[in-house]
């Protein structure tokens, strides 16, 4: 059963995680990237697969799940931005 602060983390986790989802809903829609950054795609699935790893030591599930989630979904925004950024 999770506790009030696990309970704070993982909503927590779940707006920070949410946050990328709008960037990639227009990305998919519009096709369009050239305006995106992957650098700071890639430092921030850094840190989040960090964050996973810091999760597991911890054995915090709240930190697993958020993190974890929102590496796949930002990882998934990197395929977009590739797919769809223009050849030069």
């Amino acid at each position: 059963m999770l506790d009030g602060t696990q309970i704070l983390g993982l909503i927590a986790g779940v707006f920070t995680t949410a946050a990328v989802v709008p960037q990639i809903w227009k990305a998919w829609k519009t096709k369009e990237v050239d305006d995106v950054s992957p650098g700071m795609f890639f430092v921030l699935i850094t840190g989040l697969c960090l964050w996973v790893i810091y999760g597991v030591i911890q054995k915090d599930i709240p930190i697993i799940a958020t993190n974890g989630l929102a590496f796949m979904l930002n990882s998934f925004m990197i395929f977009l931005i590739y797919r769809y950024r223009e050849k030069d």
